[in-house]
């Protein structure tokens, strides 16, 4: 027994050779590591296409310089080198590895957005393409001050990857966790587990009373089982019978929230869904023909074409303007032979009759476009 013993030893003291021998972490380093893990900042990314978590080497050094591991009597470190340094041990030690963060390009982002997208028509790419223009327009006389903030709102996307230098320096590089302790209420529930799986297959040792309840427990839950089965096979049939006798007019669902992915009780209300899908009558069907014909004359009728109607209607009415202006300037022209009689009543009111019908003339024209439009 002795000799396997020594043995034994030997194969764990056995070190290959040009390697040096690591001391085990201690306790102090367990207590540090556990404390980084609660109050160091960590970000999660991809490593070698594995979940993980890390943490920058500059807000560790600060977390630690606050803590209580630096403000007690027997402080472990009091400057940030002694913070370094002890960092290091740990790195040694696997508590953690340091990673180098390479930043992912705008063209892979590009890559893996467009295989999951699907392909747009072209119509929205020709939207897109005027929106691009109005925005470029509206940059333009913005100015280059008012993209910058625009540019520092986009946050760089990386991605880690393993370094070559393995040692920790008080910087932003990034440094993965290896080191991830088992939680508290695992343990427990663990235990529990084994315990429930030894009183199980300890059951014909349980008293009769509690055998006859377990009985009973399983024997009910067996049957609810088995009625919502029986539930959701009754309420197919009905409504396929409801569905072939009415030609599917009509849609009756018992229990509708039956098998949907939804609460308890909630897969109990409501108690029915009923849908008429029969013939529409007269009335919604020529509700339904005005709406189409609504929908069809906008779609018909595209900007530019408002947009030649509204111009043509403002020619004419430029055009009626300057015509008034040429018949005013001609009669102020012949204002100087013509002064008393401009004096006389007659004259006014034959002035006032010529710009009513003018205003009449106008009005008419715009609304014989505006009816056309």
């Amino acid at each position: 027994m002795a000799e396997k013993k020594k043995g034994k030893k030997r194969k764990e003291e056995y070190v290959p050779p040009g390697e040096e021998v690591v001391d085990k972490p201690t306790k102090e380093e367990f207590a540090v590591a556990k404390w980084m893990r609660k109050n160091v900042p960590i970000k999660k990314t991809k490593f070698l296409n594995h979940n993980v978590e890390y943490f920058t080497g500059k807000r560790a050094v600060d977390a630690l310089l606050e803590s209580v591991f630096a403000k007690r009597d027997d402080s472990l470190f009091k400057t940030r080198e002694d913070i370094v340094d002890y960092l290091h041990v740990m790195l040694e030690h696997k508590f953690f590895h340091r990673a180098r963060k390479v930043p992912v390009s705008e063209l892979e982002l590009k890559g893996k957005k467009k295989e999951k997208k699907s392909p747009e028509p072209a119509a929205d790419e020709e939207k897109k393409e005027k929106d691009k223009g109005t925005d470029a327009e509206s940059s333009v006389v913005e100015g280059a001050k008012e993209q910058q903030p625009d540019k520092e709102k986009r946050k760089k996307k990386i991605r880690l990857d393993m370094h070559n230098d393995q040692r920790f320096v008080d910087c932003l590089d990034a440094y993965v966790w290896i080191y991830d302790p088992i939680p508290f209420h695992y343990w427990i529930i663990g235990t529990l587990l084994v315990l429930g799986a030894i009183g199980v297959c300890l059951f014909p040792l349980w008293p009769p009373s509690v055998r006859l309840g377990v009985y009973y427990l399983s024997v009910a839950a067996a049957g609810f089982l088995v009625s919502i089965i029986v539930l959701a096979v009754i309420r197919l049939i009905i409504f396929c019978l409801i569905w072939m006798v009415t030609l599917g007019k009509h849609h009756l669902w018992i229990l509708p929230n039956l098998t949907e992915d939804v609460g308890f009780f909630a897969s109990f209300w409501p108690l029915y869904t009923y849908q008429y899908k029969g013939n529409a009558t007269s009335s919604e069907k020529k509700s339904k023909k005005r709406k189409k014909d609504k929908d069809s004359d906008a779609e018909e009728e595209t900007p530019r074409e408002k947009e030649e109607e509204e111009k043509i209607v403002s020619e004419k009415v430029e055009n009626l303007g300057h015509e008034e202006e040429a018949g005013y300037d001609g009669n102020t022209e012949d204002g100087a032979e013509e002064q008393g009689t401009r004096e006389n009543g007659d004259g006014s009111e034959s002035e006032s009759e010529a710009s009513r019908a003018r205003g009449r003339a106008l009005a008419r024209t715009l609304k014989s476009w505006t009816k056309k439009s």
